[in-house]
């Protein structure tokens, strides 16, 4: 039966800004996970997120500024990490050695030997280690999935995805709203933040389990999107005048051992609607996100009087046969939490995971893999779009690795006999 509660899981939460908070709200409705900690650098974050805790569950935890502090205690089992980029892995891997679970949250490395350093610390240690890409939850992500499992497209042959988010005020305003992602914007060229779109595509080309991804070349445009916002924005500030190294369109091309081909896209400072660009391309069809729809020779309708006989259909007409089972599920159980459920699914992935010593769906070789992608890209901008290599992070295990475990939140199968 899916979404049962099991015995109570004691979390510390490290990292309580907008996302932080967020997903605190979304734990402290599951019952069988009790907040004992909390930690920010800031106090009043701190002290916001005791009371939430204080409101919604009647109890107190444990407040700090300082995470060695939470990561001391013998009262939580498990952390989620939550704070910035660029000490996501630093944190993972104190809390590894500390004896604890740990869920991080999705963003880029600064560098491969801190990838092979929460590689390390989680073979030394055992204990699971995620990162919460929640996009892997997505429902036309899911829907995909089970679309390329049940051989729907054929062999895979390309995929593409995107970020596309217009983050100029947020970026902007970082200064003022304590957000992290300005420094990274002013100092950083290159694919910042490859996840979202990443994660889910790893998952359908195999990589880490009989795949790998081999070596990407990246790319940037020039840098306007950013400056001309805060010239007219924050006119009159000494900030306005800030230059912003990342360009406003970067594209990373990778090259996988099976054959197959990624393109990325971060494209975060120019005017547009969301995207996550996700395409899917293979011997039998394709499907593409931003006009919602599909292609499978066979099953969708030609139009044999058209110079093009393919015709697009709508994605949804797949919904039916082909939704995920875990959303199917999920949509009767009620959604609930942020980004349109997603949120909810990957925290329980973890969780119950934990709670039954079965191995999480994402584990420390996606992890580093895919937050590789981000310090491999700056070099590579930096080399005017030089090939460079992308470690193995499994020391050749990919090679034999087979999916993991059958379970519910699986992400290398879909096992129908589980709903």
């Amino acid at each position: 039966m899916v979404f049962q509660t099991g015995e109570t899981l004691r979390l510390g939460i490290i990292g309580l800004g907008n996302r932080g908070f967020g997903q605190l709200r979304v734990l402290t409705d599951m019952p069988d996970v009790a907040i004992s900690g909390v930690c920010d650098s800031y106090a009043d974050r701190v002290d916001k997120a005791r009371s939430l805790v204080q409101e919604k569950c009647g109890t107190t935890p444990m407040g700090t500024q300082d995470y060695h502090q939470l990561l001391a205690r013998d009262d939580i089992d498990a952390v989620v990490v939550m704070t910035g980029w660029t000490s996501h892995i630093e944190i993972a891997v104190a809390a590894l050695h500390a004896g604890k679970a740990v869920a991080l949250e999705v963003g880029g490395a600064a560098s491969l030997d801190e990838c092979w350093q929460l590689v390390r610390a989680q073979q030394r240690t055992g204990l699971p280690c995620m990162m919460l890409e929640n996009c892997c939850y997505g429902k036309v992500e899911m829907q995909v999935l089970n679309m390329v499992k049940k051989g729907l497209f054929g062999e895979l042959i390309h995929c593409q995805g995107g970020y596309h988010h217009d983050l100029r005020k947020e970026v902007g305003n970082g200064d003022i709203d304590r957000h992290y992602r300005q420094q990274n914007f002013i100092h950083r060229n290159g694919e910042l933040y490859p996840t979202h779109e990443l994660g889910p595509i790893c998952k359908l080309l195999n990589v880490n389990r009989g795949n790998r991804m081999l070596r990407l070349s990246a790319m940037a445009s020039k840098a306007r999107g950013m400056q001309l916002w805060m010239q007219k924005h924050r006119a009159g500030e000494a900030i306005a005048d800030t230059r912003f190294n990342l360009g406003d369109v970067v594209t990373t091309m990778i090259q996988c051992a099976q054959g197959e081909t990624i393109v990325l896209t971060h494209d975060c400072t120019l005017p547009r609607p969301y995207s996550r660009g996700g395409l899917v391309q293979g011997t039998q069809g394709i499907w593409m996100e931003d006009n919602a729809s599909v292609f499978i020779s066979g099953l969708s309708p030609e139009n044999p009087a058209h110079w093009s006989p393919e015709i697009w259909e709508p994605f949804a007409n797949y919904d039916d046969p082909y939704g995920h089972p875990l959303w199917k599920a999920y949509q009767q159980y009620g959604l609930r939490g942020g980004h349109d459920g997603m949120d909810y699914l990957v925290l329980r992935a973890f969780i119950e995971s934990v709670q039954q010593g079965t191995p999480t769906p994402i584990d420390v070789y996606d992890t580093a893999a895919w937050m590789a992608v981000t310090c491999l890209s700056e070099q590579s901008i930096a080399a005017g779009g030089m090939p460079v290599e992308v470690p193995d992070f499994t020391d050749g295990r990919w090679i034999d690795r087979g999916p993991a475990l059958p379970g519910v939140y699986a992400l290398d199968d879909v096992y129908d006999r589980l709903f």
